[in-house]
């Protein structure tokens, strides 16, 4: 059977019999990959440790039927193990790479997304900024990449020049006074100002941001995801209750 070599980040696992796991993972050529990694719920296992949710592994496989098979995994990037000593970070990950599941395809190259989940779990991991702005600026920019860019400037149905007050989720971000449809709100233009920083990742705005625009923008993005994948996202309720 055909052996490949990729990097990796893996996204989720869950067991298989009694000494299995099958790890959900994310390469950088590949796409998302699903294998078996055979025995590493033993403790005599070399490489189990590194195949936790977060981790940035050099993985090998070798092609299966229906699940390929784990032959090798060298750690690159340890962000599961930094991610989880800290309960904000962990819950923030958790969406960030289930949201990065739902947004890829099987043996789909995404190198895009690669890039960006991997940039969002470094910040989680070095700390650097608020986790809750991390994960937001990482689900604007990994909806954008699929196909779902939220505009907080210029209306989302005409592009009349903004900036507009009112957001509507559907629509796509934010609306002029002629296309505002029902059931459309309206931010805190200092929030809106928030969620472009997050978008184009400019910190210093973003930093600066007040408790309560901070917690306005949340919601929006909260709202964001959910309207355009369609499905829940289930680590979400996690993160609220850690607020």
């Amino acid at each position: 059977m055909p052996t490949y070599r990729d990097a990796a980040i893996v996204l989720r696992t869950y067991k298989l019999g009694e000494a299995d796991r099958i790890v959900i993972m994310l390469g950088r050529g590949r796409g998302r990959i699903r294998a078996v990694a055979k025995g590493v719920r033993r403790t005599s296992s070399k490489f189990g440790a590194r195949l936790e949710p977060g981790m940035v592994v050099d993985v090998q496989c070798y092609e299966g039927r229906s699940l390929d098979i784990i032959t090798q995994a060298d750690g690159l990037a340890p962000y599961g193990d930094l991610i989880a000593r800290d309960y904000p970070a962990f819950t923030a990950s958790n969406v960030m790479l289930e949201t990065c599941e739902q947004l890829t395809d099987d043996q789909e190259p995404a190198v895009a997304h690669f890039r960006l989940l991997a940039g969002g779990l470094a910040a989680l991991a070095g700390q650097e900024h608020d986790s809750r702005m991390v994960l937001d600026s990482y689900l604007l920019r990994a909806l954008a990449i699929g196909g779902w860019r939220a505009s907080f400037v210029d209306c989302a149905r005409c592009g009349m020049t903004g900036p507009h007050r009112a957001f509507h989720v559907p629509s796509g971000g934010v609306v002029c006074p002629v296309c505002r449809p029902p059931g459309s709100t309206a931010p805190a233009p200092e929030t809106l100002a928030l969620l472009q920083a997050l978008f184009a990742g400019d910190w210093s705005v973003a930093d600066a941001a007040q408790g309560r625009h901070r917690g306005e923008a949340n919601g929006l993005v909260a709202a964001y995801l959910q309207w355009h994948l369609e499905r829940g996202v289930r680590s979400l309720r996690h993160l609220e209750r850690s607020l």
